[in-house]
C-alpha cells in the first residue's frame, strides 16, 4: 500500500521540483490551509489523513527583508511548526521531514564545512538571527518529539538553494536566482554586495528534492546536512553564472554600501552521503544553465 503524503509550501522552490518527481503527493499552499491557524491545520491532516508530512513551508527572504522584519520571520515560522507538528503527533503522522536551514548554524566555528553536531556550539549570523533561532527552535522541537515519543521524525539542513522556480525579485529571491537575473538585464555590469569574498555553497534544488523523495521512499530517519562538497565565494560564483549565461565579458562592480552576510556557513554532507546509493549533486554550471535557459524562454 503507497503511503499518503503531504507537503507544505507546495508551490515553492523546492515543492515545485519535488512534484516534478513524487507527483501523487499532495501538495498545500497557505490558501486555503494556512498553517498560522491551529484550526486549519487540524483540518488538514483530518481530512487528506496521511502517512508522511513534507514540511517545506516558511517564511523566507533575503538578508535584508531579514533584517527589516525580525518578528514576522521568528513569530511566523515558529507558529507553523509548532502547529504543524503537534498536529501530526495528535494524529499519529507517522513520519515528518522538515526543511531546515544552514543559517541555524553559529556564526563562527572553528572547523569547516560544519557538521551536525556543532548546530548548538555558538549564536547564528545576527542579519538573520530571528529567522535562525525560529530554525534551531524546529530541530529542538523535532528532536524532542524523537526522543519523548519515538518518532520517526527528521529534518534537513540544505545549504542555499536555486531553480527553474525560484522568485526573481531581487529582494525575495535567492541569490543565484536574482543573479541570473541581473546577468539577464545587464548590458555592461553586474553589481554585487559587499566585497565579493565571502564563502558559500549552493544547490540545485531538484537536488534536494531528490534527497527528500530517497529518504521517504527508503524510511530512513536521523538529520543531515544537504549540500554538494564545493564551495565558492560571491565573486567567484557571479563570474561562473556569467560564462554560465553567456555573458562573460560583463564587469563586476562592488556595492560596499551593502552588507556581506556571513563570511561561510559551508556544511559537511558526509553523513547524508553514507545512507544514500550514489548520489552525485549537479554542479553549479550546469545547474545555472537550466535556470537560465528556463529563465529565458518564460521573459524573453
Amino acid at each position: 500500500m503507497s503511503k499518503k503524503i503531504i507537503v507544505t509550501g507546495g508551490s515553492g522552490l523546492v515543492g515545485k521540483h519535488l512534484k516534478d518527481i513524487l507527483p501523487e503527493a499532495t501538495y498545500v499552499g497557505s490558501q486555503p490551509w494556512n498553517l498560522l491557524s491551529p484550526s486549519r491545520v487540524d483540518d488538514l491532516l483530518s481530512i487528506f489523513k496521511p502517512d508522511v508530512v513534507v514540511h517545506l513551508a516558511a517564511r523566507v527572504g533575503g538578508i535584508m527583508d531579514n533584517i527589516t522584519y525580525p518578528v514576522e520571520y521568528l513569530e511566523e515560522n515558529t507558529l507553523m511548526t509548532t502547529n504543524l507538528l503537534r498536529a501530526c503527533h495528535e494524529h499519529e503522522v507517522e513520519k515528518v521531514v522538515a526543511i531546515n536551514s544552514t543559517c541555524v548554524y553559529p556564526d563562527v566555528v572553528d572547523n569547516y564545512p560544519m557538521s551536525e553536531e556543532v548546530l548548538f556550539d555558538g549564536p547564528p549570523p545576527a542579519d538573520n538571527f530571528a529567522y535562525a533561532m525560529s530554525k534551531r527552535l524546529m530541530a529542538t522541537q523535532i528532536d524532542s518529539y524523537v526522543k519523548e515519543y519515538n518518532k520517526k521524525w527528521s529534518y534537513l539542513i540544505p545549504c542555499n538553494l536555486y531553480g527553474e522556480y525560484d522568485k526573481y525579485e531581487e529582494h525575495h529571491s535567492h541569490f543565484v536566482s536574482a543573479l541570473i537575473k541581473k546577468i539577464h538585464d545587464a548590458k555592461d555590469s553586474v553589481e554585487i554586495w559587499g566585497t565579493g569574498k565571502p564563502l558559500r555553497q549552493f544547490m540545485y534544488a531538484g537536488d534536494l528534492a531528490r534527497v527528500i523523495k530517497y529518504i521517504i521512499e527508503n524510511d530512513i530517519s536521523g538529520n543531515y546536512n544537504v549540500a554538494p562538497g564545493y564551495v565558492h565565494s560571491i565573486e567567484d560564483i557571479t563570474k561562473i553564472g556569467m560564462e554560465a549565461c553567456g555573458k562573460g565579458n560583463l564587469e563586476i562592480k562592488y556595492n560596499s554600501t551593502k552588507p556581506d552576510g556571513q563570511y561561510r556557513k559551508d556544511v559537511d554532507s558526509s553523513k547524508l552521503l553514507s545512507v544514500l546509493n550514489d548520489f552525485e549533486f549537479t554542479s553549479l554550471e550546469e545547474g545555472i544553465r537550466r535556470v537560465y535557459d528556463n529563465f529565458s524562454k518564460r521573459y524573453n
